[in-house]
């Protein structure tokens, strides 16, 4: 059985309105992903019957707060901004065949919730940041989905991706072609840093094109915007290596 969030209750004047009616962040995929907006409404309960009866109309479980909820001694109030919601089902593939995970999580969204299916009254809206995917263990199906807001003059912690780039012309590589060369050693696959809502990069690209055997990238090489706060203590941490194989040269025929 698959994990899941603790649910809480909604926003009551959005109940009430209800029943009366980031790649570098300057990258065309970030620009592109501001134009993605998610419609969503209000729902007033929580419950695995009430989200099943949801999900058998196309529609997924979902919760958006303000990220002051994840620290530790934080005081639940208005100020939180959390509602629960439903969004379609459709939407959410379409976003996500244009987004590609996992960019998904550290890709800044639109959010529009509306008093209803179909209504054209706005209950509220801002830019928010999907923090967390919930799926069906055996089908891969979508559950639930966790937001947080991110308008723009917030600082949200954010794990961004690690993407690896030229592995066709990194020397270490190569030399595989002639047996002596080694293997790319992922040792992170993504860094948490601290990042101004307007500047969350959707990943960071590290280049290992000029890498022999042996050698390494470390946290500290990365170059990210400079607003951008690194949450690790250890910048001396590698975050690849190029490692020697085990294969003997070949012999001359």
């Amino acid at each position: 059985m698959a994990k899941w969030w603790r649910s809480a209750g909604i926003n009551p004047r959005l109940a009430a309105l209800s029943r009366a009616t980031s790649e570098p962040f300057s990258s065309p995929s970030f620009r592109a992903a501001l134009y993605h907006t998610i419609q969503a409404i209000p729902r007033e309960c929580s419950g695995s019957r009430i989200s099943n009866r949801d999900r058998a109309q196309g529609r997924i479980p979902a919760v958006v707060f303000s990220q002051q909820l994840l620290e530790k001694n934080s005081v639940h109030g208005s100020s939180s901004r959390k509602h629960l919601l439903t969004t379609e089902r459709k939407q959410i593939h379409s976003i996500l065949k244009s987004v590609e995970l996992p960019f998904f999580c550290s890709t800044r969204l639109q959010l529009q919730i509306r008093a209803g299916s179909g209504s054209s009254v706005l209950l509220e809206s801002g830019s928010i940041l999907p923090i967390k995917i919930h799926r069906d263990e055996e089908t891969g199906k979508i559950l639930n989905m966790v937001f947080v807001w991110a308008d723009e003059g917030s600082e949200l912690k954010v794990d961004v991706p690690i993407v690896f780039k030229g592995e066709e012309a990194c020397p270490g590589l190569l030399k595989v072609l002639w047996k002596t060369g080694g293997q790319l050693n992922r040792i992170r696959t993504s860094l948490r840093y601290l990042c101004p809502a307007e500047h969350i990069p959707s990943k960071i690209e590290v280049d290992v094109s000029k890498l022999d055997i042996g050698e390494r990238i470390f946290i500290r090489d990365v170059d990210v915007h400079p607003s951008l706060k690194l949450l690790s203590k250890n910048e001396v941490m590698p975050i690849c290596k190029i490692v020697a194989t085990n294969t003997e040269s070949a012999e001359p025929s």
